[in-house]
């Protein structure tokens, strides 16, 4: 790393306003407009393409790129924070497209807001403080997202969804477009609707990621022992979920989705949606 001013191979636009205490990678590429603050740190091959705004104690991964009006770092929008020198992390190859906001995360939460690599965040998407965004992420178009969320990998986020404080969003889960999720979502699940409701699992996302047909079909015997067709979860939830752990626990995608349910939660789980679940059986298709 080198400070502004020093040869690191930086290219700083003359328009750029840059801090000089600001620590800059090599092959960095600062555009027309930007402003970098004191305590930015960003690393290797990183391109600001203009107009985009890093402030507070940041660290922009290798090789990620921020589109125009971006603001990744800055104050979080809660009336407790007195200004701590909290921090805002981005992974490495991340995409953070047009008007996207991220916010650093606050003293009375973990004090990080933090997205993994790969990730790719569309625009004028909402980052708020202290989520924790796994690697592979795809955030689509105007999701919003309130404080301490997390989004395990491989999660995908549909256009314009809304996202309850506190919830998780677990392993390779998909919520589809406008949805409101109040509560957490399994690994692999699949949720729809305002309010979000499960509906199956991510079954293209299994497929496409190499998962052979025997353990789909595994997968789904243990889905449906959980949330049985056309029943809601008015039932003895408890009982078919130790029936599920023990016909199905030593799956290990199971027992990812198990462990999710043990894990303690501050938002509970998604209800099931009512029906017959025709729309999990289309997404399998």
């Amino acid at each position: 790393m080198h400070a502004v001013g020093e040869n690191g191979g930086a290219r700083v636009h003359p328009t750029a306003i840059v801090a000089p205490e600001a620590q800059l990678g090599r092959g960095v590429v600062i555009g027309p407009w930007c402003s970098v603050g004191p305590n930015v740190v960003i690393e290797d091959n990183v391109e600001l393409i203009s107009h985009v705004v890093v402030d507070g104690h940041t660290r922009l991964g290798a090789g990620s790129r921020y589109f125009p009006f971006s603001t990744v770092g800055m104050a979080p929008q809660d009336l407790k924070y007195k200004g701590e020198p909290t921090r805002c992390e981005v992974g490495a190859r991340t995409v953070v497209r047009e008007h996207v906001t991220i916010h650093r995360g606050t003293a009375v939460g973990s004090g990080l807001t933090h997205i993994g690599d790969d990730v790719l965040i569309m625009a004028n998407a909402h980052v708020a403080h202290d989520c924790t965004l796994g690697d592979r992420v795809i955030i689509v178009n105007n999701v919003v997202m309130g404080g301490h969320v997390t989004i395990e990998d491989d999660a995908r986020v549909m256009g314009s969804a809304a996202i309850h404080q506190f919830v998780r969003i677990g392993h390779a889960a998909l919520v589809g477009g406008v949805a409101g999720v109040e509560a957490d979502v399994i690994p692999y699940g699949s949720v729809l609707g305002n309010r979000a409701r499960l509906v199956g699992l991510h079954w293209i996302w299994l497929r496409r990621n190499g998962v052979q047909s025997a353990e789909i079909h595994r997968m789904r015997k243990a889905f449906f022992t959980l949330y049985p067709k056309g029943a809601s979860e008015d039932g003895p939830f408890a009982a078919r979920l130790e029936v599920m752990r023990r016909e199905f626990g030593d799956e290990p995608r199971v027992r990812e989705i198990l462990e999710f349910i043990d894990a303690p939660s501050r938002r509970g789980l998604v209800r099931v949606a009512r029906g017959d679940f025709s729309t999990a059986e289309t997404e399998g298709a």
